[in-house]
């Protein structure tokens, strides 16, 4: 599937697409770039993942100006100006995390190209390219993220195994854990100490944005109450998810920092 999607892609960009400047494409707005996309050629080659790490994407937030995404191993992030003149944008200033893995080769090239970035076009409803000053041949091509998962995907109970960056101890006499049932649009967790109740929120324009405004709490105190304040602050700040590596999902704080961590119970 990954080699007939290139090859189209390719193919657009060698037929009609041999300049970013080209006449035949109408300069485009930033709404035309909201949301994410999958890197999926640098300078030409198609992009070809190391084993074992996440495709590169990148993703724009047209409401808030933020970029965000994953150059490969590490997750990017920064902002752009939803101001500037229609086709023109820097993502000369982006930054990311910095962890180390076996291969960075993608990485490298992924962060090297959006340095240059200084222009977009559309290509078609699901590819973009992303272009520099000279206007020549396009630097990256982009295609439209399909969401990694969905809310029906969180239904059922999940242990929390992580919270704000802080592993959760397994000899805690009560786990913490959330459980989803996504029929009712509810929420009832173990916090550690506390139960918690609740709903949550969706936006109907991003599929991986989930909330959990309002939620109610018992009142018992405990002799250790950090883990509980780390989880409840968590989820009090989630405002997306998505699958992370080993069946893993990842809920993300308005700056798409990594706020929790949970894994199928």
């Amino acid at each position: 599937m990954k080699k007939i999607l290139v090859t189209f892609c390719l193919a657009a960009v060698m037929t009609g697409l041999s300049s970013c400047g080209s006449s035949k494409y109408v300069t485009a707005s930033v709404a035309d770039i909201d949301g994410e996309w999958n890197i999926i050629e640098i300078n030409g080659t198609a992009v070809v993942p190391a084993p074992g790490q996440a495709y590169p994407y990148i993703g724009f937030d047209q409401a808030t100006g933020r970029v965000h995404g994953n150059a490969g191993c590490n997750r990017l992030m920064g902002t752009f100006d939803v101001l500037a003149e229609p086709g023109h944008i820097d993502l000369s200033q982006l930054g990311t995390t910095r962890m180390m893995c076996p291969d960075m080769t993608v990485e490298q090239n992924v962060l090297n190209a959006l340095a240059q970035v200084k222009r977009y076009v559309k290509l078609d409803d699901e590819n973009i390219a992303l272009c520099g000053k000279s206007a020549r041949r396009p630097i990256l091509v982009l295609k439209k993220k399909a969401p990694d998962m969905t809310v029906a995907d969180l239904n059922g109970k999940w242990k929390i195994v992580e919270a704000m960056g802080v592993a959760v101890p397994n000899s805690l006499e009560n786990q913490p854990f959330v459980e989803l049932n996504v029929a009712e649009k509810k929420l009832h967790a173990q916090a550690g100490c506390n139960l918690l109740n609740g709903g949550y929120q969706t936006d109907e324009s991003n599929p991986a944005s989930i909330s959990f405004p309002q939620l109610i709490s018992t009142m018992m105190a405990c002799p250790d109450m950090e883990t509980e304040d780390r989880v409840k602050q968590a989820l009090n700040t989630t405002c997306t998810f998505g699958r992370l590596q080993e069946g893993r999902v990842g809920f993300y704080d308005a700056d798409n920092t990594l706020v929790m961590v949970l894994a199928a119970d």
